[in-house]
């Protein structure tokens, strides 16, 4: 019994002398969950209708399988992507924050969501993989914050994960300067599959993890880079997702 209460006491007298903070606001909040209630409730999770395709959210249901007008299109290498929630005024900063300012403690409370909205892709995977940085950005910002997230995902859906099954060779430029066409081309023949692990890819369902959707540039780019390699199928679950531009 009191091997159990130990543990308990410990944390919350550790969270009373030093109070864990809002991965949003910095505000101190009383327990591990990563975000205040305030800022919660501000989210918009995408839970309703969305593209069978990219996951591009409705505001109406469509009926099922129904792709967007972006994706009908212009469809994408990749055959499904998955959003946890809206990239927008409320989630901004908490995202910049885990992808930029160190707020890496965040990568526990994101797991659970992405978990959540991509369970019925993570369960048919065979690999899950992040999406790579160049190695000049990975030295300047000491962590790829989607290779956190893949990791702990992974872990919790016991699938096989390969950090380096993709290499980004090409130093890309920051996506958020470019139009959408400029997206487009600023990936291009970014990525190349890792030769060691190439029995890891043919006939394999391979999923990339990454933090934001804008145009699906970055993330049809590896999917190609993927498929041509021999991966049966590969799909995408993301932390956000832009919704306007």
């Amino acid at each position: 019994m009191m091997k159990e209460l130990l543990p308990n006491l410990l944390n919350k007298g550790v969270n009373y002398l030093f109070p864990p903070v809002c991965g949003n606001c910095d505000g101190a909040i009383w327990d591990n969950t990563g975000i205040c209630a305030d800022c919660w409730k501000d989210l918009t999770f995408i839970s309703g209708a969305f593209c069978y395709s990219c996951g591009y959210p409705f505001e109406l249901s469509r009926g099922n399988e129904v792709l967007c007008g972006e994706c009908l299109h212009s469809p994408k290498a990749f055959d499904l992507c998955r959003a946890a929630l809206v990239y927008d005024a409320h989630s901004k900063d908490m995202i910049i924050g885990f992808k930029h300012a160190d707020k890496t403690y965040l990568s526990a409370l994101f797991t659970r969501w992405l978990s959540s909205c991509g369970q019925g892709i993570l369960e048919k995977a065979d690999v899950i993989v992040p999406v790579p940085l160049h190695q000049r950005r990975l030295l300047s910002r000491r962590y790829n914050q989607s290779a956190l997230l893949a990791h702990r995902l992974a872990r919790l859906h016991h699938k096989e994960y390969i950090p380096s099954l993709l290499l980004r060779t090409k130093n890309t430029f920051s996506q958020g300067q470019f139009s959408m066409t400029g997206r487009w081309r600023n990936v291009r023949n970014a990525f190349v599959s890792n030769n060691k692990y190439k029995t890891a890819v043919e006939g394999k369902h391979v999923v990339l993890i990454d933090d934001v959707y804008t145009t699906g540039a970055t993330l049809d780019a590896c999917a190609r880079t993927l498929k041509k390699s021999g991966a049966a199928s590969v799909s995408g679950v993301v932390l956000a997702r832009v919704t306007k531009e």
